[in-house]
C-alpha cells in the first residue's frame, strides 16, 4: 500500500514504482529511490529524475515514461493514501496488527505484546 503524503514528489515516486513493477522491477526501483533520497520535495524525485532512474536501472524507458506521463497509477496511489489516512496512518512506518496501529520503528517485544493481547481470552 502506498502512503504518498509528502507532496507531489512522493506521489510521483509511488507511481513510478508501479510503472517499474510493470517490468518486474518494483523492488529494484523502490530500493534505488531509498538509496537516492535527497530530502522531501527537494527535486530528487522529479519526473525527469524518476525517468533517469529507470534508464540507469535498464528499464524499457519508452514504456516507463509513457506510464508515468499518462498518470496510469495516480488514482490508485491517491486512493491508497486516502485509505491509509482513514485507518489512522499518519507517518511511516506504521504497522497494523489486527487493526491496532503500532507507530514507528518498534522492537520485536512491542509486536509480541500487541499480538499476545489479541490471543488472551
Amino acid at each position: 500500500m502506498h502512503f504518498a503524503f509528502l507532496g507531489e514528489e512522493s506521489l510521483w515516486a509511488a507511481e513510478a514504482t508501479e510503472c517499474a513493477a510493470e517490468q518486474d522491477a518494483f523492488w529494484e526501483f523502490h530500493d534505488y529511490l531509498f538509496d537516492n533520497h535527497g530530502g522531501e520535495n527537494q527535486g530528487a524525485f522529479s519526473k525527469e529524475n524518476l525517468k533517469g532512474f529507470a534508464e540507469i536501472l535498464g528499464l524499457d524507458t519508452a514504456a516507463f515514461n509513457e506510464c508515468l506521463d499518462a498518470g496510469r497509477y495516480t488514482e490508485i496511489v491517491q486512493l491508497q493514501t486516502q485509505a491509509a489516512r482513514e485507518i489512522g496512518v499518519q507517518s511511516t512506518p506504521t504497522f497494523l496488527v489486527n487493526a491496532q496501529p503500532l507507530i514507528g520503528a518498534q522492537p520485536f517485544e512491542a509486536f509480541q505484546q500487541v499480538i499476545e493481547s489479541f490471543l488472551r481470552p
